[in-house]
């Protein structure tokens, strides 16, 4: 498992019965996580600021104490927006640091001008991150909303090396096959399911395979890496690995579970990454 602990401002305070208290730059929050399955230590609502209760047909966030509506968290030398919104999320996985630190790394090596193409980007932490070491992003999410706090993160961060589209991600990739356009590396992020913008139907383990397929037509001819995270839970980092080689050959490809430190020694799972890596 790689572990994301590089975090200054975040950490995971404990675990249990189906929750985890975090820490976000000093605001307390409690979430549920279907991970969580073992039992808590101690009763985790005592003294958080916020928390989120699930409830039939979605949930909500109750607070016990006021907390600005939005605020920053810091991750090395960038800045992000943090806000509890709905279906849980606060706008960041900081588990993905630990994608963000190998992806860093192998455009800094690559002694080059790398475009990337990131796929499912949501708020963009990855766009942010590649962008910050000098790489040309496209971020794709079909969420005009998600799209408009990826562009307020790349704006706190005087990120300008960034193009943002709100589309459906596999036909902005047919297009781009048509037109002709080719990047040097390729993110997704998808989810279990979810829809485009024109009501577009996607579940992962029908239609992963198929797009992962279709996204070899816009590698360049010298690419340098693939990466496919995934939250699903149950799908193993070996079924992105397989998939991964059966696209694109077997060499230099791995897998792994990604995770997060928690104050009390455990390792909270967070899905799952592949990564099919060009020796250029």
């Amino acid at each position: 498992m790689r572990i994301a602990d590089s975090w200054k401002d975040y950490r995971v305070i404990a675990t249990g019965d189906g929750e985890k208290l975090e820490d976000w730059a000093g605001v307390k929050l409690l979430r549920p996580d279907p991970q969580v399955i073992w039992h808590a230590k101690k009763d985790l609502k005592r003294g958080v600021d916020a928390f989120y209760e699930r409830k039939e047909g979605g949930g909500l966030w109750h607070y016990n104490k006021q907390i600005p509506e939005q605020w920053l968290i810091d991750w090395k030398k960038l800045k992000f927006i943090v806000k509890p919104m709905g279906f849980k999320h606060t706008g960041i996985f900081p588990e993905q640091a630990v994608n963000w630190e190998l992806m860093q790394q192998l455009v800094k090596n690559s002694n080059r001008e790398i475009k990337i193409l990131n796929l499912f980007a949501y708020t963009g932490g990855a766009s942010a991150a590649l962008a910050s070491v000098g790489a040309c992003v496209t971020h794709v999410d079909a969420s005009k909303g998600m799209v408009e706090r990826a562009k307020e993160n790349a704006k706190l961060n005087n990120i300008s090396n960034i193009r943002f589209i709100v589309d459906d991600c596999a036909k902005f990739i047919e297009r781009e096959i048509r037109r002709k356009n080719k990047y040097d590396a390729i993110i997704m992020d998808p989810p279990s399911y979810g829809r485009g913008p024109s009501g577009e139907m996607w579940k992962l383990e029908d239609n992963l395979a198929d797009f992962v397929e279709l996204c070899k037509g816009v590698l360049s001819e010298k690419p340098l890496f693939v990466l496919i995270n995934s939250y699903t839970t149950g799908l193993q980092p070996t079924v992105i690995a397989n998939i991964l080689k059966s696209v694109f050959g077997p060499d230099n490809v791995e897998a792994d579970e990604i995770g997060l430190p928690t104050n009390e020694g455990l390792v909270l799972p967070c899905g799952a990454t592949g990564v099919k890596i060009w020796k250029n």
